[in-house]
């Protein structure tokens, strides 16, 4: 969990500028929350060479519906009001702090962090992933904006699945018509079959935009449904 604490925070803070809150007494350079305790983190390690020591080279934090009920919710509780998806939290994991090494962002790690992560989910017999889904906001949120505009006529989830911002992304003053290409993770999400689940929050901490996606493992393709699941 350190190791992935420390890649999150090179990351985060050192290559995006996040201004991230750590409880007191905290090691320099770890990213900690009051999460992290109650979830599993999925690690992808490069192997040793002459050159450089074996390290983390990516990670995936995942929580279960139970673990959420231990510390109080979902992360993403705290970005949107998910009253509508209560009936379904027994069957959801969360995804979050997802992020890949600098050196290594060729997809080969992301996809090794799927298919630890379809086992996860069969391990706890889940079918529906939840998360939130980050848009950077370095032009002041007018990508965000614009994206969130092609994906809800494209990718929205029903409205008995949909839920609302806390702090709401202020879209009726930015624009929303620029062509716009959908980050990585993002764009990995909608080719297994995610929907957007509402209009993105706001997180200045983070100085991003979150959408919140979900992903249920029956709406995945037939090749993904191969590629990751074994049962």
């Amino acid at each position: 969990m350190r190791e992935a604490q420390r890649l999150r925070y090179r990351v985060f803070a050192d290559e995006m500028g996040a201004r991230l809150t750590t409880p007191p007494g905290t090691e320099p350079g770890l990213d900690v929350d009051r999460f992290d305790a109650h979830c599993e983190h999925l690690l992808v390690r490069c192997v040793e060479t002459d050159d450089a020591p074996a390290r983390v080279v990516g990670t995936y934090r995942v929580m279960t519906g139970h673990a959420a009920r231990q510390v109080g919710g979902f992360y993403s509780d705290d970005e949107f009001d998910l009253a509508r998806l209560d009936p379904l939290r027994a069957r959801m994991t969360e995804l979050g702090r997802s992020c890949t090494d600098a050196e290594w962002r060729s997809g080969a790690v992301i996809l090794l962090l799927w298919s630890s992560l379809a086992e996860f989910m069969h391990r706890h017999r889940l079918d529906l992933m939840i998360g939130c889904a980050s848009v950077p906001m370095r032009d002041g949120g007018h990508a965000a904006a614009s994206l969130w505009n092609t994906l809800r006529r494209t990718h929205l989830a029903p409205a008995d699945e949909r839920v609302s911002p806390r702090l709401a992304l202020p879209i009726d003053s930015l624009r929303g018509d620029l062509d716009v290409e959908p980050p990585a993770l993002i764009k990995g999400y909608l080719k297994c079959g995610a929907t957007v689940l509402g209009p993105p929050s706001w997180d200045p901490d983070f100085g991003t935009a979150d959408l919140p996606m979900m992903l249920k493992l029956a709406a995945l393709p037939p090749s993904y449904r191969r590629r990751f699941l074994r049962a």
